[in-house]
């Protein structure tokens, strides 16, 4: 059986494809548009926080850098004067050994990597490297600008300045491997202070703010956030310097400990969304 094609039955098809392709079009531009939109839609979820438990904490510690290490803490503390690499008690809160560093340096951040103790200072641009048993000095070594916040990704040494960039170091030579600008859907993310690696991320405190930023490792674009604000109340600090500046975590049990500048507890918490 055959079927005659007529005129008008020809002009219905090229009616029904110039439809087709028309409609193909806005199927295409719209998602082309809406995979754009998806693209740009902002990270930045923001976690709240619970108390699992609390510990006590030398409230003349002024808190710079906080590592977990076999069931106690490493902690380097600031001031001229007063600045020091300690090793505390997770439970007592106390000093079981501590390295003051010299008077006219104003320590900083910390890591600990291969069995080493990895010190900054603020200003001075020197970094210190200790052994991790014996607290003894075994080098220093120089940086550019200004000594923030330490902490490292099983290779590299990361590095803040409290700007919005993160320095990756190699911990043999200490030359600059690579650098990457903290940024969010409203752009950069400055005052970076204290860091800690945490499952594959980069978490910053954020100077004079209670509250935690994550990045990504690749490009340190935000991941999220985390409100700490409540956790220990504003009116309850002596000073405007006392603010949230700590954060180590426990891979193996997975915990995650907070503290502050002189601020007498320390935090066990659990993070996820509110």
């Amino acid at each position: 059986m055959s079927v005659k094609v007529t005129s008008t039955s020809k002009s219905v098809v090229r009616s029904s494809g110039w439809l087709l392709a028309i409609l193909l079009l806005i199927s295409s531009v719209v998602g082309i548009s809406a995979f754009a939109q998806f693209k740009r839609a902002p990270k930045g979820e923001v976690w709240g926080f619970k108390v699992i438990a609390t510990y006590p904490h030398d409230s003349t510690a002024f808190t710079q850098g906080l590592v977990f290490v076999k069931g106690a803490l490493l902690e380097g503390t600031g001031k001229k004067g007063e600045s020091s690499l300690r090793l505390v008690e997770l439970e007592s809160g106390k000093v079981e050994k501590i390295a003051p560093l010299n008077a006219h340096y104003f320590g900083e951040g910390i890591t600990l990597l291969d069995n080493r103790i990895y010190q900054l200072t603020w200003q001075n641009r020197i970094g210190i490297v200790y052994d991790f048993e014996t607290f003894n000095v075994e080098r220093t070594f120089q940086y550019s600008g200004e000594g923030w916040g330490l902490t490292n990704d099983g290779k590299h040494l990361l590095m803040s300045d409290g700007s919005s960039t993160i320095r990756f170091i190699d911990p043999k030579s200490f030359e600059l491997v690579r650098r990457i600008t903290a940024h969010g859907a409203d752009g950069k993310v400055s005052k970076l202070n204290e860091l800690e690696y945490v499952n594959d991320e980069i978490w910053a405190n954020i100077w004079y703010e209670d509250r935690i930023v994550r990045l990504s490792p690749k490009d340190a674009e935000v991941l999220g956030w985390i409100d700490l604000s409540g956790l220990y109340p504003r009116n309850k600090r002596d000073s405007t310097e006392d603010v949230l500046n700590g954060i180590a975590y426990d891979p193996e049990k997975k915990r995650l400990f907070v503290t502050g500048k002189n601020w007498p507890k320390l935090f066990e918490i659990t993070v996820g969304r509110k």
